[in-house]
């Protein structure tokens, strides 16, 4: 245990009026402090449990907000309300009541990337030269990756044993978010005129994570991000918060960042790159990052669903004529992976460099 690094949330309780170097942003990345940050109202899509009476406004709804902003909150989704106070409970009593020593049996594998278990440090991204926060930025956050899906990944054991009944809680919730995810995608697949099972079928079987986020207060919060502006690198992620909020997300209509409030017993849904290059950029990818908070804890939970590292990603043929021709090449998603990690996720940098030039 001597080489395993300081968790956030350690730093956090140690009583530190000053974060260390390694979490400050670049001074062109840091939050804008203010009093009254801006909010905006994320689209809130009723699904109505999915009743066909109701699939022809919910596909216009989902369109809308597709074009516009690359995400939405759903209620009526079907996942019981029980579940998600469950999946928060049982997480918020890992970080907040499992001793370290306990915790630290879990830990990723120092320094690899996307690993099962207990970690601090995902993201990292470069600094400029001149500025304080040169080199490796580190997130503010500590989190649990858990793989669910396909059942061949999913293995309990690597999973905590407190608070009784995380395992089957986190089991029970992968499969809920399994179903919602593939609903969604024919939803969206719809929206489009496509047949529903189009994104699906492009992306094959999903691959999917659940990653507990944990963001400690932080004296600086100025200073520092919980998470690095980032779009996520795979198909449709599902992602369930608290009510302290820190979720921001690019306006596409001035670039600006704007706070998601949370929604009692929704689920927001991001769309991802993968999509957005499937939909040849007729739907969008949702930038993202969040921000810190002096007083207050904040966890989410969010649900990713990724193809297979071997299936290769192109915009859905369907979607391809004279009068619009392929807007990105196609790739194969484990590269896609590799690059993201290598080069650091840095908003969409890593989609835009896909886009095939007209």
């Amino acid at each position: 245990m001597a080489d395993e690094p300081i968790r956030v949330q350690s730093l956090s309780q140690s009583g530190l009026s000053r974060v260390p170097p390694q979490y400050i942003q670049p001074l062109k990345t840091r939050p804008i402090p203010t009093n009254n940050p801006p909010t905006t109202d994320i689209p809130i899509i009723d699904l109505f449990g999915f009743d066909p009476t109701h699939r022809n406004s919910t596909r216009d709804s989902i369109a809308r907000a597709c074009r516009q902003w690359g995400a939405f909150h759903v209620t009526n989704h079907g996942i019981p309300p029980s579940l998600l106070d469950d999946i928060r409970r049982v997480g918020l009593t890992f970080f907040n009541d499992c001793p370290m020593q306990e915790k630290l049996r879990y830990s990723c594998a120092p320094g690899a990337a996307a690993t099962e278990g207990y970690g601090s440090r995902m993201l990292v991204s470069s600094g400029d030269g001149n500025d304080p926060g040169a080199g490796q930025v580190l997130d503010w956050r500590d989190y649990f990756d858990h793989h669910t899906l396909p059942l061949s990944r999913r293995n309990p054991n690597n999973w905590p044993e407190f608070p009784s009944g995380y395992r089957e809680t986190v089991a029970s919730f992968s499969d809920e978010m399994n179903a919602l995810a593939k609903k969604l995608l024919a939803l969206i697949s719809e929206s489009l005129g496509l047949r529903s099972s189009c994104i699906e079928d492009c992306v094959g079987e999903f691959y999917q994570n659940i990653t507990m986020s944990y963001y400690p207060p932080c004296p600086e919060p100025e200073l520092t991000l919980g998470l690095q502006s980032h779009s996520d690198m795979g198909a449709i992620t599902l992602l369930i918060q608290d009510d302290v909020g820190g979720l921001q997300v690019v306006n596409e209509s001035d670039g600006g960042w704007v706070m998601v409030k949370p929604v009692s017993d929704a689920v927001l849904v991001i769309l991802a790159d993968q999509t957005e290059i499937i939909t040849n950029g007729k739907y969008r990818s949702c930038e993202h990052r969040a921000i810190t908070n002096p007083d207050k804890a904040r966890f989410s939970v969010a649900t990713f669903h990724d193809p297979a590292k071997t299936k290769k990603i192109s915009p859905a043929s369907d979607l391809i004529d004279e009068s619009s021709p392929a807007k990105y090449q196609g790739v194969v998603y484990g590269d896609y992976v590799l690059s993201w990690y290598t080069k650091g996720p840095e908003g969409k940098r890593n989609l835009d460099a896909l886009v095939l030039e007209s």
